[in-house]
């Protein structure tokens, strides 16, 4: 199983985050950051996210048409595993997802079976929690100034996450928050 989306448009343009914010206010002030109006380049990510491993894959591209799509599926047929009998690929229900390229595709690769998610069920896809975590990884606290810094950042933030990569689980709690005591209200214990 392979979580497939794309992430965009992302724009050359400051992105908020804690190296931004100027911290010689008084302890009683807001943080200010300065407003970053430009937006200098714009492209997709593109990424393909395996919940089993951890690993995951992206690609830049100038646009989000049927062609940067069916060229995308090519980095990924060439990505996973030849000995991979059965690719299920999860998607969102775009329309560039169901062109005729995209049918021509599925035809020359016998091994792959798309899954369209329900509309407004974005969280069925594991990729979605994935982005933020990239978006964490490669975009915040940065100003960028060209497209091609955002996609060497995006770049060097997937292979960070491919080498310290673990199995995804949905629903799985947040190591560093504790897990809720049962019940509605306890009562105190006695010392």
């Amino acid at each position: 199983m392979i979580c497939l989306d794309e992430m965009g448009p992302v724009s050359a343009k400051s992105y908020p985050g804690r190296v931004l914010v100027q911290s010689r206010t008084r302890p009683a002030e807001r943080a200010r950051q300065e407003i970053d109006y430009g937006r200098r380049a714009k492209g997709y990510i593109f990424g393909a996210f395996c919940p089993a491993t951890g690993a995951a894959f992206t690609q830049p591209y100038p646009g989000r048409g049927s062609v940067h799509w069916v060229d995308f599926l090519d980095h990924i047929e060439s990505w996973i595993p030849r000995p991979t009998e059965r690719v299920y690929a999860i998607l969102d229900n775009l329309s560039s997802h169901r062109t005729t390229d995209v049918l021509l595709f599925l035809l020359a690769h016998p091994r792959w079976e798309m899954v369209f998610q329900p509309k407004y069920a974005a969280y069925l896809n594991l990729i979605e929690p994935w982005w933020k975590i990239l978006r964490s990884l490669a975009l915040a606290g940065r100003r960028f100034e060209t497209w091609e810094e955002i996609t060497e950042a995006i770049e060097r933030a997937t292979l960070y996450w491919n080498a310290h990569r673990h199995p995804f689980t949905w629903g799985q709690r947040r190591r560093h928050r504790p897990r809720r005591s049962p019940g509605i209200a306890l009562l105190p214990k006695a010392a």
